[in-house]
């Protein structure tokens, strides 16, 4: 591929049951994940995404993000248990990066884990207010399931989507039951 094409990130807004998600893709793979995309958060995180990035911005629901935008539809559907979708980790590196990526493939669809829990499976325990802060950095969040994420007392912790983002995420995969009302 040219280097145009390297450096182009398309993107998309669509809507989903938790509202409209801002969906970002590279040559490498799904790049972005961002809550609540309505007019001045999408307007941010766009020239967010172009500055950390250095690409060239381009609307596009199809491409590279056909595949995403088909994946998220299933899964809120309550058909789709696992992404398996390239991922771009550029935007994170380090600590962050090492606890999504066990984030990722080690805390299931249905399953949550502590934040002591998922510092401890990459090697450091004591890291548990450093997990927390690496939830709140996920570049990717959904795919890369922050929402699974709790404090070992059973609380919900916090979210960047919100707390009733995360609780309707739970109860989608079984975890909570469905609010009444």
């Amino acid at each position: 591929m040219n280097d145009f094409g390297q450096s182009r990130v398309e993107w998309a807004v669509v809507s989903s049951d938790i509202g409209p998600l801002l969906l970002a893709a590279t040559a490498h793979g799904l790049v972005n994940v961002v809550f609540h995309a309505d007019g001045p958060v999408r307007e941010k995180a766009l020239g967010q995404l172009g500055d950390r990035l250095g690409a060239e911005l381009v609307e596009s629901a199809s491409g590279r993000l056909a595949e995403p935008i088909r994946a998220l539809t299933t899964y809120f559907a309550g058909e789709l248990r696992e992404f398996g979708l390239p991922l771009d980790w550029s935007l994170c590196a380090g600590f962050n990066r090492q606890v999504l990526r066990e984030l990722a493939t080690g805390v299931p669809y249905g399953t949550v884990a502590g934040y002591g829990d998922l510092a401890g499976r990459v090697g450091q325990p004591r890291a548990a207010q450093a997990v927390g802060a690496a939830m709140g950095a996920n570049p990717l969040p959904v795919i890369v399931p922050c929402h699974r994420v709790v404090e070992s007392d059973g609380g919900l912790g916090g979210f960047g989507g919100g707390l009733e983002t995360k609780r309707r995420l739970l109860a989608l995969e079984g975890v909570l039951p469905e609010p009444l009302f």
